[in-house]
């Protein structure tokens, strides 16, 4: 259960409005997402956070799957139950396929392993790793 209410459109003050209408826009979609939604209680945290997300998964050198791929990868590893949901829905919508989802989770697999035997031996750092 959230620990705030959801702000529907209905409730949605000026300032949410605009950055709801920037999400539909942005996203091609009419769809706002409970996230957005329960961000809405602070104008400022919703617009700031919108903002930042737009910019990063936004164009640049990686491609918009890889980019999904990596906010999976890192949901998982938070614990993020709701970005994990999220981001491969939004990663299946670019094109991602059951195989590459399958690889993907062995990689996060494989990586917590190997980080965590890392972990717990203190294993030092080659220096040849080091910039």
């Amino acid at each position: 259960m959230a620990t705030v209410t959801l702000i529907s459109d209905a409730e949605a003050t000026p300032e949410v409005r605009a950055v709801f209408d920037d999400i539909r826009a942005t996203r091609g979609s009419d769809f706002i997402n409970n996230f957005w939604r329960a961000l809405a209680h602070d104008p400022a945290l919703l617009s700031a956070t919108w903002q930042r997300l737009k910019s990063v998964m936004g164009p640049g050198t990686l491609d918009p799957l890889t980019k999904e791929l990596i906010y999976i990868a890192v949901s998982v590893t938070n614990g993020c139950e709701y970005c994990a949901h999220s981001h491969t829905a939004a990663a299946r919508a670019k094109g991602m396929t059951p195989a590459q989802h399958g690889e993907l989770l062995s990689v996060i697999g494989m990586a917590s392993q190997t980080n965590a035997l890392a972990t717990a031996l203190q294993v030092p750092v080659d220096e040849v790793f080091k910039v």
